[in-house]
């Protein structure tokens, strides 16, 4: 009893691993943060939390996310054996059977979750899944566009809630390419962690292709323009306290500029993605500095 008990648990935190159970919390607080926040700044905050058509609408990106990393995990396979061996056995838990069936019905209960929206929701999932699959089957190997597209699909959940809200806030377009940069760094410190496992698999990275050395300035170029846009945001918009983020934000990255410069070893890549990552959960909670008070004013 007690081990069925324990298989069982081993085999619920290996799909938590496979379908990054941490990244989708992000998303949904970052959805939920954006509507209160920025796309429905009058409406009472329990009528926003409580709208069953935003809750359809998280509950279709949740499933199509999610369904997105099943099937990049699919493909992605040999090369975990390689670059994350530990996160390998975890995942391998769960058979590959198990996560194609998991993977088709989640898209099935995405598209049923987007029919209760709107027709454009629908068009928005059945895209972003097919990009997705495309993606892990085909574009992943192709460096550079890779790592744009992979960021590019990393953001679209943002726009899903566009579709909903009909409300296109100039900011958002400026914060969501500040986050399309970051997560395209992202990728591009991920290749330089990779690069034995994309070796041996004959993966068209960046790092495989042209070098840690260009791969390294391309990074310093992504640095340059995302402080400028954040310096941008700053003296562009009125953000509130969340000035400080985007401050904190470009000292970050210098940071990570120099570790990356400097590395010896793979930690040093490890330590600058980690970075990178917490620097993106602090974009999300930094968006409810633009209006502190609005919480206490929306709930009393």
């Amino acid at each position: 009893m007690q081990s069925n008990f324990k298989h069982t648990l081993l085999k619920v935190f290996s799909m938590f691993s496979v379908v990054r159970g941490y990244n989708i919390g992000l998303i949904i607080l970052a959805q939920y943060l954006t509507s209160v926040f920025i796309l429905a700044p009058n409406t009472p905050i329990f009528d926003v939390l409580l709208d069953p058509f935003l809750l359809a609408v998280v509950l279709a990106t949740i499933g199509a996310v999610a369904s997105g990393y099943i099937i990049n995990n699919f493909y992605d396979q040999e090369k975990d054996i390689i670059n994350r061996p530990q996160k390998f056995i975890l995942d391998r838990m769960v058979s590959q059977q198990t996560k194609l069936k998991l993977y088709v019905i989640l898209n099935f209960l995405v598209l049923l979750a987007a029919s209760a929206i709107s027709f454009r929701a629908v068009l928005f999932f059945i895209t972003y899944i097919f990009g997705i699959w495309y993606y892990s089957h085909k574009i992943k190997k192709m460096p550079l566009i890779g790592n744009l597209s992979s960021a590019l699909l990393s953001i679209s959940p943002f726009f899903a809630i566009f579709l909903y809200f009909k409300n296109y806030n100039a900011l958002i377009y400026v914060f969501g390419f500040y986050l399309f940069l970051i997560l395209a760094m992202r990728e591009l410190i991920k290749d330089l962690e990779n690069i034995k496992g994309d070796l041996a698999l004959d993966y068209q990275t960046v790092p495989v292709v042209y070098g840690e050395s260009l791969t390294k300035w391309i990074f310093t170029l992504m640095v340059l323009i995302n402080t400028a846009v954040s310096l941008f945001l700053v003296l562009n918009f009125d953000l509130g306290l969340m000035d400080y983020f985007f401050l904190y934000s470009i000292l970050t990255l210098i940071i990570c500029l120099s570790i990356i410069w400097l590395t010896i070893s793979h930690k040093h890549y490890n330590l600058a993605h980690n970075m990178l990552k917490l620097l993106i959960f602090l974009g999300v909670l930094s968006i409810i500095l633009l209006d502190p008070a609005l919480i206490i004013n929306k709930i009393f």
